[in-house]
């Protein structure tokens, strides 16, 4: 278990170290099994935060992201957060004025994020597979430049199903009623 654990601790200093030395716009923390964002991160990024335009968390098992994480990385353009246990969302989300695309697929949201109706420059929301029945089908359909949400396996409540469709503008996914999502 601790040689476990040390391995990827190493993995995942690794990975900073390589978008440090490399100037990279990229920081990928994928199936590294972080339970939180570490700390120490925030140090060694300090002077090359901004530069960082990706960053992937998927497949860890992260609970929540703190105010600090999205202040510090407020020039993302991507942020990746599949396959976590995230519930919410900070409300510095709405730092984030550059964000394009954010992926929550195959978390653990009931209510949507409605911070992220918040961020102007915002065209890809991806939702799939959380417990979301409501949608702020009002706000999105006055973000700017948002083109494309998916909702699929969701148990969105009929309302959302009728209300969506006439006042989007942008491709809107949605399972049939009562799908489920396949196996993994």
């Amino acid at each position: 278990m601790l040689r476990k654990m040390g391995e990827a601790v190493a993995r995942v200093a690794r990975k900073v170290n390589e978008t440090v030395e490399s100037g990279s716009d990229t920081l990928d923390l994928a199936e590294c099994k972080l339970v939180s964002f570490p700390i120490g991160i925030y140090k060694v990024l300090r002077n090359v935060s901004d530069q960082i335009h990706l960053i992937t968390l998927a497949n860890n098992e992260l609970k929540s992201l703190t105010s600090k994480f999205m202040t510090t990385f407020s020039q993302l353009r991507a942020l990746r957060l599949e396959g976590n246990f995230l519930h919410r969302l900070p409300n510095e989300v709405s730092t984030l004025q550059h964000l394009k695309a954010i992926d929550l697929s195959r978390n653990k949201f009931q209510d949507f994020p409605e911070q992220l109706t918040t961020l102007p420059a915002l065209e890809t929301i991806n939702l799939e597979e959380n417990e979301i029945v409501d949608v702020p089908v009002e706000k999105l359909a006055a973000m700017p430049a948002l083109q494309s949400i998916n909702l699929r396996f969701n148990p969105l409540s009929a309302e959302v199903r009728v209300i969506a469709p006439p006042l989007i503008k942008f491709e809107m996914l949605m399972s049939p009623e009562g799908a489920r999502p396949p196996p993994p």
